[in-house]
Formats: structure tokens, C-alpha cells, sequence
């Protein structure tokens, strides 16, 4: 009896892992749509997933936990803008990055900005929230401060 209520509770985590599975979005229109459909902000990573080692540690301590998995469900729409140096991108991709970075004023990497977005007359507009990057602490430290920037948003 012991055994058959063990793997019930171990297949039981495994679905609820993989349910926290998340969506990052590259395209920085459909990423707004879900946005302002859903009424999230945006959440931008820029990272240099194949070199950076400070997004990496980033992806590896806080992006992929299940904590944070549960906080970006609830109250971002995630967008990756990544600046691979060993794998290769489309050319629009590259080129849409290229813009948002230069944009946002991007210095170094990892660097996340949460952001609400919106068109008008074909022209994007973003109204940037705050900004953040890798934080040490795990998860916890990590949403306690994006969770500062959204709440003073909100204020």
C-alpha cells in the first residue's frame, strides 16, 4: 500500500512540474497581444544564452525554478531577446532584438526589464516599469524585488 501511494505522489509532482513548464515568447508583438489580452506586463530577458555566464547562473538559480515558475504564471507574460554567439537566428529575430536593445539601453547582460506595451498608428510604445538582473539569493530574492517594481507600478 505504502508503494502505490509513493508513486502516486511521485507521478502527482512530476505532472505538476511539468505543468509549471513556461512560455517564453521571441516575438515581441504576439508577446504584447498576450499581454494586453491577459492585462500582464511584459517581462524582457535579454541574455546571451550560449556565452553569458552571469545569464546562464540567472536561467539556472531563478528561471527555471519551480518558485518562480509559479510567479511568472501569475503575473508576467515572458519574452526572451537572446544574443547567441554560437547559434544562429533569423535575420528578423536578430533584427527585432538589435532594436528592443538599443531601445532599453542595454549595457550588459543579463538584463530584464518588466514593461507594459501598446500601438498606435503602427508605432510601438512601451512604458517601462523597472528594471533588474541577476540577483543573488534564489527565487525568493529574486521575485521579492520584481515584485517591488510591479507593486510600485501599481501605487
Amino acid at each position: 500500500m505504502k508503494k502505490i501511494i509513493f508513486t502516486l505522489v511521485l507521478i502527482l509532482g512530476t505532472l505538476s512540474i511539468q505543468s509549471q513548464e513556461l512560455k517564453w515568447e521571441t516575438n515581441i508583438d504576439k508577446a504584447m497581444e498576450v499581454s494586453n489580452k491577459t492585462k500582464k506586463p511584459m517581462l524582457l530577458f535579454f541574455t546571451g544564452s550560449d556565452w553569458c555566464g552571469w545569464c546562464i547562473r540567472l536561467q539556472n538559480e531563478v528561471l527555471k525554478t519551480p518558485e518562480f515558475a509559479k510567479w511568472a504564471n501569475d503575473n508576467v507574460v515572458l519574452v526572451e531577446l537572446d544574443f547567441p554567439r554560437r547559434t544562429s537566428q533569423a535575420p528578423e529575430l536578430q533584427q527585432q532584438n538589435q532594436g528592443l536593445a538599443q531601445a532599453f539601453q542595454i549595457a550588459g547582460y543579463p538584463t530584464i526589464w518588466l514593461v507594459t506595451g501598446s500601438k498606435k498608428d503602427g508605432k510601438t510604445n512601451f512604458e517601462q516599469l523597472g528594471k533588474t538582473g541577476y540577483v543573488a539569493g534564489g527565487p525568493a530574492t529574486w521575485i521579492e524585488g520584481a515584485d517591488q517594481i510591479l507593486k510600485n507600478k501599481k501605487s
